[in-house]
């Protein structure tokens, strides 16, 4: 294995640190979380008094002050344990970072310390059900009425929805002008005119509350937009490759973890009297994934480097988010092969993650989509 340069000896004892809140307070309670179709409020503010919520929020807003690297061991442990509950990870590195990067003095004091505690739970309203990867045909709007937005419309697949108390949410504050319309606007679930719908029942992350989200004349006050009227479609541009260098750092750890349990059965599970890794065609079979793990590990951790230096392009996280997504998906669905019927079982973590994961094609950009933003590096068309 190539090794990895990117993390200090701090970051490896934050890793550990990680690790033991995973296997003690996530992996006991998972079962039940997925009956539930969501995690408890009691397991947030755990993490928040751990440090493993909102890593990189400087302590002037009441954040641990670490750094990126931090929030990629957070999803990484998460990834490694097959755990899909709880939304830490969309919480400290999709919404928080539109705080930072875009909130008022004032609004970074009154939500970033909140959410570094787990008391404030977040989640970003983007998708429609006729606007996913199109966002600039989303119908919400919010129109101005004294010194108040008032919002009407509905978003769809939104995670953390059931449990979220602040929602980023994406709207045309100006209908005629396209993309330059959308503005984001904090919502806090307690407004008035807010409402969400039910649970939605996936194929997997069944512990992972996603829910739609209704506004009705939502009155939401002025000081609430974050950053500048009409900027909410630049925004969304400008953090979106974030977005998918996390999603793809999921990927690579999602993966390596199905090639180690797939390691452990195959040496343990007999077939015609020898091992099922004895036979040469599973050995083939994990030495082509083991190869695909280590290439997207590397390209990753490249993207991680360049992100910490500001440098990561929208292209350079669409080809990590599409290479990512579909060496997993497809090695995912190898590993339950050669686990044979057991492979099959709810119990099992192989058939967990081959249902989980599947969204890693859809979710934050489809992969059809990746394909379009590299393509339109390529020449003219």
């Amino acid at each position: 294995m190539i090794p990895r340069t990117l993390f200090s000896e701090e970051h490896a004892l934050f890793r550990e640190s990680v690790r033991r809140f995973v296997q003690d307070q996530i992996v006991p309670h998972h079962a039940q979380w997925e009956k539930d179709g969501h995690v408890s409020r009691e397991v947030w503010l755990a993490a928040g008094e751990a440090g493993l919520l909102c890593p990189s929020v400087p302590e002037e807003y009441g954040g641990p002050g670490g750094d990126f690297l931090m929030t990629v061991i957070v999803a990484e442990e998460l990834a490694s344990a097959g755990t899909t509950g709880p939304g830490f990870p969309l919480h400290n590195e999709i919404v928080t970072p539109y705080l930072l990067a875009y909130g008022t003095e004032e609004q970074k004091q009154e939500w970033l310390p909140k959410m570094a505690r787990g008391e404030v739970i977040g989640a970003i309203a983007m998708t429609e059900s006729g606007a996913g990867s199109d966002l600039q045909g989303m119908k919400t709007t919010a129109q101005m009425d004294g010194n108040h937005w008032v919002m009407n419309g509905q978003k769809v697949y939104i995670t953390n929805g059931v449990m979220a108390d602040l929602v980023i949410t994406a709207a045309k504050t100006d209908p005629t002008q396209g993309a330059k319309g959308i503005s984001l606007i904090l919502v806090p679930c307690q407004t008035d005119g807010f409402t969400r719908g039910r649970n939605l029942e996936k194929i997997g992350w069944h512990a992972q509350d996603t829910a739609e989200l209704f506004y009705s004349d939502a009155r939401v006050p002025a000081t609430n937009l974050l950053g500048g009227e009409g900027r909410g479609f630049v925004q969304l541009v400008e953090q979106l490759a974030g977005e998918r260098l996390i999603a793809s750092v999921r990927n690579a750890a999602v993966l390596e973890a199905a090639l180690d349990w797939t390691i452990t059965y195959t040496a343990e599970r007999k077939a015609f009297g020898r091992p099922v890794i004895g036979f040469q065609n599973t050995r083939f079979q994990l030495a082509e994934i083991k190869a695909k793990s280590v290439m997207v590990r590397a390209f990753i951790d490249r993207c991680i480097q360049l992100h910490l230096d500001g440098e990561l392009t929208a292209e350079d996280a669409a080809i990590a988010k599409l290479n990512s997504a579909d060496t997993m998906c497809q090695s995912l669905d190898d590993c339950l092969q050669l686990h044979g019927g057991m492979g099959y079982m709810w119990e099992t973590p192989i058939a967990r993650a081959w249902a989980d994961n599947r969204m890693a094609r859809i979710a934050g950009g489809t992969s059809e989509i990746m394909k379009e933003i590299i393509g339109r590096t390529l020449g003219p068309t």
